[in-house]
């Protein structure tokens, strides 16, 4: 911080003119010139090309927010790809109607952010899954097989059938190598 101040104080003495120019590095006077040229040609040009201003079609977003559903559709057709098509547009149809009910309006802003967070989770393991190495996959299975026995019969239904539909988040040949574990002999 204070070498940071005695910059700034050499830099202001500098253009306020108190240090002549014959008194001064070279090589500084033409670092200001530079940095100086620099601020002017920054400054012309935010005069010359305002930046647009993204607004969004007010019609189209969900009413008290910015988002559209264009947006979300896009998000879950990008976070779910282990799903169909007709699965996701499930997906869809059941979001959008909740965030389009005006009894939802005040937490209408908390239902996307959580949505959005947990779609992007999603995502993110499903990345981190597809870049493991065959051998790591069959590790994972083989420790899934073991977890397993660990669970009530109840569930064990319940996984049996989210595999069989492919309705976990996991590439489809780890996907596969997991039914091949639950579906062994114990």
């Amino acid at each position: 911080m204070r070498r940071f101040l005695r910059k700034g104080v050499v830099f202001t003495l500098l253009f306020a003119g108190v240090v002549t120019p014959a008194s001064a590095d070279p090589l500084i006077m033409f670092l200001l010139g530079v940095a100086r040229d620099m601020v002017e040609a920054h400054a012309n040009r935010t005069r010359s090309a305002p930046v647009p201003e993204f607004t969004p079609d007010m019609t189209r977003v969900y009413p008290g927010t910015l988002v559209e559903p264009e947006h979300l559709q896009r998000l879950i057709n990008d976070s779910f790809l282990y799903l169909t098509d007709a699965q996701r547009k499930e997906i869809f149809d059941s979001l959008n109607e909740a965030l389009a009910d005006p009894k939802n309006a005040a937490v209408r802003g908390v239902m996307i952010q959580y949505f959005v967070d947990k779609a992007l989770t999603v995502r993110a393991a499903q990345i981190q899954l597809s870049e493991l190495s065959w051998s790591e996959k069959e590790r994972l299975a083989r420790e899934f097989r073991k977890e397993l026995a660990t669970l009530s019969a109840e569930d064990k239904v319940q996984l049996g059938q989210l595999l069989h539909g492919g309705l976990l988040p996991v590439p489809t040949d780890l996907n596969q190598l997991l039914l091949a574990a639950f579906d062994a002999p114990r």
